[in-house]
């Protein structure tokens, strides 16, 4: 899979609607708490909105909604993929990221022969309670040096200051979050993402 260096994460498809047409070239929708039909309705459209400009949507999570709605690619948590039929996401043609924070989950997450691993969170993060802390650049360069070929993103607590140093311990993208819908100019936060990361 060819990863974009920026990776944002939103999780809602009127973010979509505001950061696509700024050029971003590979998204996340990360949807949590809604009914089958919201859900159904959020992903229809944001890959419709990800075929208009040119972009690669990955749904988190909703392995069944994003293979109803043909999707590019899915999403995996360690615990979703006890729930995922991964024989029928690969038979509807999506390709598979999945994420990692120890040895074991990267251990059986390459076993499964994802699209791309990530891994996190690299740095402290808000966005959700952590069992694990920071894994730090180090760890990115460990994981690289195992996943190979494979693309490595890092995920948590990511900053455009901090791109620099994933991108130079290992990573092939750089996933974020909270520093564009949190910031105070969420346009210009992403705007200056794009050209610190092309």
């Amino acid at each position: 899979m060819n990863l974009d260096r920026f990776y944002p994460i939103f999780d809602n498809v009127a973010w979509l609607r505001r950061m696509l047409p700024l050029g971003v070239k590979l998204v996340q929708l990360r949807l949590k708490g809604h009914s089958p039909a919201t859900l159904a309705v959020q992903i229809a459209t944001a890959r419709d909105l990800c075929r208009q400009h040119g972009a690669q949507l990955v749904v988190n999570d909703h392995w069944q909604q994003a293979i109803d709605a043909g999707c590019d690619a899915i999403h995996l948590g360690q615990e979703d993929l006890d729930a995922a039929d991964l024989p029928a996401i690969r038979r509807a043609g999506l390709r598979l990221g999945i994420s990692t924070h120890d040895q074991s989950e990267l251990d059986r997450a390459l076993a499964l022969m994802p699209d791309y691993i990530a891994l996190g969170p690299v740095y402290p993060t808000i966005l959700k309670q952590m069992p694990w802390p920071a894994q730090g650049l180090d760890r990115l360069t460990e994981w690289k040096r195992q996943v190979g070929h494979l693309p490595l993103v890092a995920i948590g607590g990511m900053t455009i200051a901090r791109a620099a140093g994933a991108f130079a311990a290992g990573a092939n993208s750089v996933a974020a979050v909270t520093d564009i819908t949190l910031h105070p100019d969420p346009e210009a936060r992403l705007a200056a993402w794009i050209v610190a990361t092309r």
